[in-house]
């Protein structure tokens, strides 16, 4: 709530005018009518329903997948990086357009929030289904990786700490992103 004009579109209060600090709110601190209990529920379960689809998805497009890497010759780890980008491409196609449309804010939103929700949502769904179906958990990460991992999640603190992203910092972002890509393909 302290930082939400951040998130909003230009125009909308945004610019730090007086209006952006004054949200009609309720005695809660909602904006507008809070949803539910039902409503919440229902949420709640399509959320859960489209999780299970997208995992039921990813499992069921594998096999082409790895077959399609193993013609190629490239190695295993590949199959994931395919998976993750197709379930993260229907965010980045609507964060790109967003940029097109010059809406920085909303790209930015769109692009860090499906990747948020992709390491948020999808690892522990994995964790806890590895507890149903009694299969070891791998999540595939070689001491280079592991390397990266380190060095994203420093980059990305220092890059969000400041609340503001400058040009190097985002090629920053960039050259590891390249960088794992290419350990991906040839390790």
């Amino acid at each position: 709530m302290r930082h939400r004009p951040d998130y909003l579109p230009v125009g909308t209060g945004s610019e730090g005018s007086e209006a952006s600090a004054d949200f009609d709110r309720d005695e809660h601190g909602y904006e507008g009518d809070p949803p539910t209990d039902r409503q919440a529920l229902i949420s709640l379960a399509l959320l859960l329903g489209a999780l299970v689809a997208v995992v039921g998805l990813g499992k069921g497009v594998s096999p082409t997948i790895e077959r399609g890497v193993d013609r190629a010759g490239l190695p295993a780890s590949v199959v994931g990086v395919v998976i993750a980008l197709m379930v993260l491409l229907p965010e980045s196609i609507s964060a790109v357009r967003s940029a097109q449309r010059n809406e920085i804010q909303t790209s930015l939103n769109l692009a860090l929030g499906s990747a948020m929700a992709s390491i948020g949502l999808t690892i522990p769904a994995i964790a806890v289904s590895t507890v149903w179906l009694s299969t070891p958990l791998l999540l595939g990460l070689d001491a280079s990786h592991m390397v990266l991992l380190a060095m994203t999640v420093a980059v990305g603190t220092l890059t969000f700490v400041r609340g503001r992203a400058t040009l190097v910092q985002g090629g920053a972002h960039l050259v590891l992103c390249a960088g794992y890509l290419i350990l991906a393909v040839s390790p």
